[in-house]
């Protein structure tokens, strides 16, 4: 990689010339003790003439002219208008969020807050450091203003200095016009932020709602007293962010049409990895990391189709299976055993994909695994049935653990009925081999809208345009004595991607084998 420059760096001349410790100045005086935050440039020879910045900043080809409209943008528009209407007179702020430190002066690839991707339409590393504000007007409604640090001009130092922003380091930044045609709303230089932020309100009720979290930097421009919570009388109330980030995440518990398609984009990259992972499978067995050859074989596949990947990979072999968010995936993958997989693409949009599958290692299941695998399918289809219009959130869980709670009685491991086992008041005991929910909404969050209150989500009704994962499993920890030996170690779940239609439910992954026969042939057909 190459090395980083900042703005104080040494002039491209001989050692000797810049008084190094030899010679003449081995004596000289020690200099002024310089700051921690200089010294990053200490290992640079970055040119610093005038000559070199004469040279630099010419000779260069026009710029392009602006992109064309994003897909995205007249969708995100009826959202900003939506969210609008919500708060009257208030000013919004909805921040991308910063470029994130990795380790000293590496940054990790940026991804914007999602409630900023999704009113603006802006995805992939798009744009850090920007902010969203819909500035209320006096006549009613807001005017969406997008604040951004847009490419510098080359006749500065930034444009091939500057290695978090320069043109040389991190590519073409786009300008302030190109921005305005890509997303039809009005751009600004990221520097006037403040004076608008700070500026008066229509309204003497008006407040100042930030998204929170996003972004402290822009948490520290606005003034606290304008951002104070307060109630309809004047006194202390809820507090105005949080309301914000309420309403922003309930926008999205229904997807519209070009959202669907985004997320039927990610479904398929999904299965085209897990198809990838199939065929790893016989390389991860011959290697003492197995899991992570399953892990890369996927998110090579995300990193070709999408923008990456979702959330960080499961690939759970044999007992690791039964850690419900292994990530580690430092494990071998044996022959015999079964391997968890739990992954998803997010497309260049943002939105991703959750699928699970649980393979077996050999392309077939042994009669114990096949057992718990049917239990967690006929779980699985259990909640499907309730996935439709007038069903509540809540109904798809309950559907899948009358049937975890059946089998589990059937093979008798439940130290009571299975009846008595789904008493909330009493019971529970058939959730100590699956103590995790069915089902969570899905979009630019894996675990989306998680803002929403809870009759908007958990006890809301279902309705067409939702999207959201059914996934039951059942997990045997190697250390649990409770269970047959046969069983101990063993773990599965299966996870898909259901949108709710006017008159049922349509599976978003359907085309990812689920039914152990249909899987055993499909990682024949791969192999």
């Amino acid at each position: 990689m190459s090395e980083v420059t900042s703005t104080a760096e040494t002039v491209d001349v001989p050692l000797t010339a810049q008084g190094g410790p030899s010679g003449d100045d081995a004596d000289a005086p020690a200099e002024e003790a310089q700051r921690l935050a200089e010294r990053g440039s200490n290992r640079s020879q970055r040119p610093t003439s005038q000559a070199f910045r004469d040279f630099i900043a010419d000779g260069w080809a026009p710029r392009p002219a602006p992109p064309q409209r994003l897909a995205a943008a007249p969708w995100a528009a009826a959202r900003r208008e939506r969210i609008s209407a919500s708060f009257p007179g208030d000013r919004l702020v909805l921040p991308a969020g910063p470029l994130k430190v990795r380790s000293n002066d590496t940054d990790y690839r940026f991804r914007p807050h999602s409630a900023f991707a999704h009113l603006t339409g802006l995805g992939a590393d798009r744009e850090p450091d920007a902010v969203l504000v819909l500035e209320p007007q006096a006549g009613g409604g807001h005017e969406a203003l997008l604040f951004f640090r847009p490419r510098a001009e080359r006749t500065t130092e930034e444009f091939w200095a500057d290695a978090r922003y320069g043109e040389f380091w991190v590519g073409v930044r786009p300008s302030l016009e190109d921005v305005e045609a890509e997303l039809g709303l009005a751009c600004r230089h990221v520097d006037g932020l403040a004076a608008a932020l700070t500026g008066p309100l229509p309204s003497p009720d008006g407040v100042v709602r930030v998204v929170p979290d996003a972004d402290p930097a822009v948490n520290a421009l606005v003034e606290p007293d304008r951002t104070a919570p307060r109630d309809d009388d004047g006194g202390e109330g809820r507090d105005p962010g949080a309301e914000l980030a309420e309403a922003l995440s309930e926008l999205r518990l229904v997807k519209d049409a070009w959202e669907v398609e985004q997320l039927q984009e990610a479904v398929a990259a999904t299965v085209a990895g897990f198809a990838d992972v199939a065929r790893s499978l016989r390389a991860a067995v011959r290697h003492e990391r197995g899991e992570r050859v399953v892990e890369s074989a996927f998110e090579g596949v995300a990193r070709r189709e999408g923008n990456g990947v979702g959330y960080e990979t499961i690939a759970a072999a044999g007992p690791h299976a039964c850690t419900l968010h292994w990530i580690r995936n430092d494990g071998p993958v044996r022959p015999g055993q079964l391997v968890l997989v739990d992954a998803g693409v997010e497309a260049t949009s943002l939105y991703t994909a959750d699928v699970t599958r649980t393979l077996p290692v050999d392309g077939r299941f042994s009669p114990p695994q096949r057992r718990v695998y049917q239990a967690v399918l006929d779980a699985a289809d259990a909640a499907f049935a309730v996935a439709r219009p007038g069903s509540r959130f809540r109904d798809l869980h309950a559907a899948a653990m009358e049937v975890v709670a059946a089998r589990l009685e059937e093979w008798g491991l439940l130290p009571v009925s299975a009846a008595e086992a789904l008493d909330p008041a009493t019971g529970g005991q058939h959730r100590r081999w699956m103590v995790h929910g069915t089902s969570h909404h899905l979009g630019l969050d894996v675990h989306d809208c998680a803002q929403a209150r809870r009759e908007m989500y958990l006890d809301a009704e279902l309705v067409p345009g939702m999207v959201f994962t059914i996934e039951p499993g059942l997990y045997f920890k190697a250390d649990d004595l409770l269970v047959p030996e046969e069983l101990r170690g063993t773990g599965v779940r299966i996870e898909d991607d259901v949108l709710v239609t006017e008159d049922g439910c349509v599976n978003l992954s359907a085309a990812l084998p689920r039914r152990p026969a249909d899987v055993e042939e499909w990682m024949a057909s791969l192999r």
